[in-house]
């Protein structure tokens, strides 16, 4: 259709009687249409009119994040930080992919400059520990635990504030590009990291982004899962899949709109969690991150 074609298409939503074929027809079109929506928003004087738009523009783009979901999924979920943008995408689609890739090699960039090759596992975790919790101070966002954005990856790199999964997520993307064999542990109440060293006789440790980059040992994790009155399972010491990460911080999201009272925007993002679960309708969700005792 040409540009002059959408827009008389669009006004025809002030009728009544045609609007649901009308707005069936713009569906179909696709999320080609939402400049056109957004300046027919933007000229309207009528606010059932404008709420009418906005409702249009919000169904497309989230026609448009699912799809784009599936085809990541179908693509492997490799790649961490497309399928947090995604993630991003459902509350701010505007939401620049390169802008987060630009954020993420700046920090990449600074821990590399205080390495060296002959440093060992530990001084390179102490290096990346300084860049990203002393230089540029993220931490936990204590204060407001339960808000979504500490699910949206470029606020907490904006405020330097998150939950333990998108800091984690930082920590682990930076580290990624430095080459270190670094991995998410899906813990309960609390995602981690895990350093894995090549070497046979070195031993895998963890790092608790939510404390600073904490270091704790495979005993330290066992004492936490006893105090949670949980047997042990290989889950909790094991290296995760990105697609897990997604999930969880999928579930993460689901949550904390429950908890502002938007059960809308939490069925929609438990629809975007069934695609990645391969569920026809949505499980209900379990707990987010429990917050974790400080230590």
């Amino acid at each position: 259709m040409t540009n002059k074609e959408l827009k008389a298409l669009i006004s025809l939503l002030d009728d009544a009687e045609i609007r649901p074929q009308i707005e069936e027809r713009i569906h179909e079109l696709g999320e080609s249409v939402i400049p056109f929506l957004e300046e027919a928003w933007e000229e309207s004087l009528d606010p059932a009119q404008q709420q009418r738009l906005e409702e249009l523009i919000h169904n497309l783009q989230f026609s448009g994040l699912q799809e784009r979901l599936r085809v990541w999924r179908d693509s492997g979920g490799e790649n961490l930080l497309e399928g947090m943008w995604l993630i991003n995408s459902y509350q701010y689609p505007d939401a620049d992919l390169q802008a987060l890739n630009r954020a993420i090699e700046q920090l990449r960039y600074e821990a590399w400059t205080l390495m060296s090759p002959d440093m060992g596992a530990i001084d390179q975790v102490r290096a990346l520990n300084h860049v990203l919790f002393k230089v540029h101070r993220f931490a936990a966002n204590t204060q407001n635990f339960h808000a979504p954005a500490n699910s949206m990856l470029h606020l907490v790199l904006e405020t330097r504030r998150g939950n333990p999964l998108t800091l984690c997520v930082i920590y682990l993307l930076v580290a990624q590009r430095l080459k270190l064999p670094v991995y998410g542990v899906n813990l309960p109440n609390l995602f981690i990291l895990t350093y894995r060293p090549d070497e046979a006789l070195s031993q895998p440790f963890y790092i608790n982004c939510y404390n600073r980059g904490l270091i704790l040992t495979r005993t330290d994790i066992e004492h936490y899962v006893a105090q949670l009155n949980l047997p042990a399972n290989d889950i909790f010491f094991e290296p995760c899949s990105h697609l897990d990460i997604v999930r969880r911080a999928l579930r993460n999201l689901a949550v904390s709109f429950e908890k502002m009272q938007e059960p809308e925007k939490a069925a929609e993002v438990s629809r975007l969690l069934a695609i990645l679960t391969g569920e026809e309708t949505p499980a209900a969700t379990s707990s987010e991150e429990g917050e974790p005792d400080e230590e």
